[in-house]
């Protein structure tokens, strides 16, 4: 009875948000609750919900100070040299510039927002690929490889923190694993993007190549400006930041409070504006907080009700004992087409707690389910569901179909590649 409560309470919820009856911060939260009364725990309600909330109150405070770190570099630009530097590189040559792209896509893709790095790389570049005559898919279909692979896999991008607040993880422990697929994925998409500048290069002009690579040389006299010795200070202040999060000296959430107050005193001192630095940001940070806290509640719930176990137990009835191993392999390969089609919120509230019960049965950790889960991501960034997709098209002007057509087989070999890394590393398993 439980199980069908549960498969019930996933299928009510995840129809209410595919089909935008709800939204998911309200269906994530009435939905369990409505069942849990229905199957008579109303008056443990309480006590489920602050158990809940418990589990994903430190994944949702990292995300709040991860977000307003990263925005707060945005604002002080941290990145505008490295494009700079990078188009400077280029010399014009469309290898180059596209490879330049992919370096620099990742790196903005660290800010967690898949609409400010769309923003970021598109403002960057896309004059450069019009003024070339380099197709505006390429720097589509390259952001997108980035951020499936930077955002979708970081903590404080959205899908991970899904995947580790509804599972309840230590963020450290998931993120220091996929640093190496992390790495080794993004040089495969450095790969992608020398590909693709390629084929671009052979369909340009060489006339229109060396006179913007006149141009660019013409104006690299500007580049010796001052720097801000604030810009300085913000680069070894993140690199400091990455370091210590990569040797685990201290929680990420303790990491990122301590340097977003430190950011914030360096680079807006005066109190006015950093009460405004805080509320710009917030805007970013508040609607993917109260989505983890409310998935605390969903958890919650599902657990202390017993339905998360008897869906798991169901689902092991038809799983051959010889195959429990795969399970982190099954939920990579399936989250690539589920990752395309449905939400981050269906799939990482829906699909993933149910997969990391039945792994428990076969001694699997759910952090390597939640990482399997993550992988994905890339796909995600393609599909429909995806919400910063739509700027981005709109960016390019060209609509969903002809950029699915273009980019659909290289981000699949790219998620295929993912995946492998993932094995090759032991961030995933089948032992």
């Amino acid at each position: 009875m439980l199980a069908v409560l549960g498969f019930s309470t996933l299928g009510v919820f995840m129809a209410l948000v595919l089909r935008k009856y709800l939204t998911a911060f309200v269906a994530i939260m009435m939905t369990p609750i409505a069942f849990a009364v229905v199957a008579g725990f109303g008056a443990d309600l309480d006590s489920m919900m602050t158990s809940g909330l418990e589990t994903v109150a430190p994944t949702a405070v990292l995300l709040l100070f991860a977000v307003l770190y990263f925005g707060v570099m945005m604002d002080a630009k941290l990145f505008d040299p490295i494009s700079k530097g990078i188009i400077r590189l280029s010399k014009g040559d469309p290898v180059r510039i596209c490879v330049g792209t992919a370096v620099l896509a990742l790196l903005v893709a660290l800010d967690g927002d898949g609409t400010t790095s769309y923003m970021i790389i598109c403002s960057a570049f896309l004059p450069i690929y019009r003024r070339l005559g380099i197709n505006p898919l390429v720097i589509a279909t390259i952001a997108t490889m980035a951020l499936g692979t930077i955002s979708g896999t970081t903590p404080w991008g959205g899908a991970a923190t899904r995947g580790i607040s509804v599972l309840h993880l230590d963020a450290t422990d998931y993120f220091v694993h996929m640093i190496p697929p992390m790495v080794l994925t993004s040089g495969f998409i450095i790969a992608v993007a020398y590909l693709l500048g390629r084929r671009e290069r052979k369909q340009i002009d060489p006339a229109t190549i060396a006179e913007f690579a006149a141009e660019i040389a013409g104006k690299e006299r500007d580049g010796s400006a001052r720097r801000d010795w604030r810009l300085w200070f913000n680069a070894g202040l993140t690199v400091l930041l990455l370091v210590l999060l990569v040797l685990g000296v201290a929680e990420l959430v303790n990491l990122f409070m301590v340097a977003f107050v430190i950011a914030l005193l360096v680079n807006h001192p005066k109190l006015t504006e950093q009460g405004e630095v805080v509320r710009k940001h917030a805007a970013n940070a508040v609607p993917v907080v109260i989505l983890v806290l409310a998935a605390g509640i969903f958890t919650g719930i599902m657990t202390d009700t017993g339905m998360t176990n008897a869906m798991a137990t169901a689902m092991l009835a038809v799983v051959p004992d010889s195959l429990g191993n795969l399970i982190p392999l099954f939920t990579a390969v399936i989250g690539l087409p589920l990752s395309f089609f449905m939400s981050n919120d269906a799939y990482f509230f829906g699909v993933l707690p149910v997969l990391a019960e039945s792994a428990s049965h076969y001694g699997i950790n759910a952090t390597e389910i939640a990482r399997a889960g993550a992988i994905g991501q890339m796909m995600h960034s393609i599909g429909p569901a995806s919400a910063p997709l739509w700027v981005l098209l709109g960016l390019v002007k060209r609509d969903l179909g002809e950029f699915q057509r273009f980019a659909l087989l290289w981000v699949l070999a790219g998620s295929v590649a993912y995946i492998a890394f993932a094995l090759a590393t032991g961030a995933i398993s089948i032992s």
